[in-house]
């Protein structure tokens, strides 16, 4: 069971900590094998969107040849069509979820991934936020982070989007904790959350809050760099 002692700095991980069981269901810790070419893929593949090509998407990523092949392969074995809609986010996650309710944070995190806001993630979408969840400066990992959770991107966090994102972490995961989190636990976290965070009592928390105070989070900064060697 999860100790919800630091929901908050949950909140922080939470996205980048759980998308790693993406990448599982996609098969994405698979060894590469042989030298096969990307390019042979992506020239064979009968995909309905086809991906950029391969130096450009190395241009864009921290990947290399061989990486991005093996995360094309499992992308095209999960999403035949080339896009994965956010129906399929919500039954990945419901799969690792099943008693919990995932679907709203499933939404919010394919919010994050559909940057073309066209109601579809692209193989070129999926891995440019991958390489900056797992390849990128911390800076670039808490900009990818705080946009998740500036759910109507003005430029930052009220505690009514602080409080979907944790009632949905809650929905998601709450009857596995230890403690069990009492019904008003998400708002009281959120509290927390700006008492850290909201450096200047506004009530809402900037960009340059946001990444001065998880900088200034050892355990934020360790957590993260727990995802520097994931593939």
């Amino acid at each position: 069971m999860m100790t919800m002692e630091g929901l908050e700095m949950i909140a922080v991980l939470v996205v980048m900590g759980l998308f790693i069981k993406v990448l599982e269901q996609f098969g994405l810790f698979e060894p590469v094998g042989g030298e096969d070419s990307i390019e042979d893929d992506f020239e064979l593949s009968t995909v309905c969107h086809r991906p950029e090509g391969l130096e450009k998407l190395q241009e864009q990523t921290k990947f290399t040849k061989k990486e991005l092949q093996v995360l094309y392969r499992g992308f095209k074995n999960e999403c035949p069509s080339g896009v994965v809609n956010e129906d399929t986010f919500k039954i990945i996650y419901s799969q690792f979820f099943p008693q919990g309710d995932s679907s709203t944070y499933a939404h919010f995190l394919f919010e994050a991934f559909d940057t073309n806001k066209n109601g579809s993630v692209s193989f070129e979408d999926f891995v440019i936020g991958l390489s900056i969840i797992l390849r990128g400066t911390i800076n670039d990992r808490l900009n990818w982070a705080f946009n998740l959770y500036d759910l109507n991107k003005d430029g930052c966090i009220t505690k009514e989007e602080m409080l979907d994102i944790m009632k949905s972490i809650y929905d998601m995961m709450g009857k596995y904790t230890y403690p069990c989190m009492q019904e008003d636990a998400p708002r009281e976290h959120v509290e927390n959350f700006f008492q850290k965070m909201d450096r200047n009592n506004d009530g809402v928390v900037t960009i340059d809050e946001f990444i001065e105070s998880c900088q200034k989070d050892e355990n934020i900064m360790q957590s993260m760099q727990l995802f520097d060697n994931v593939i």
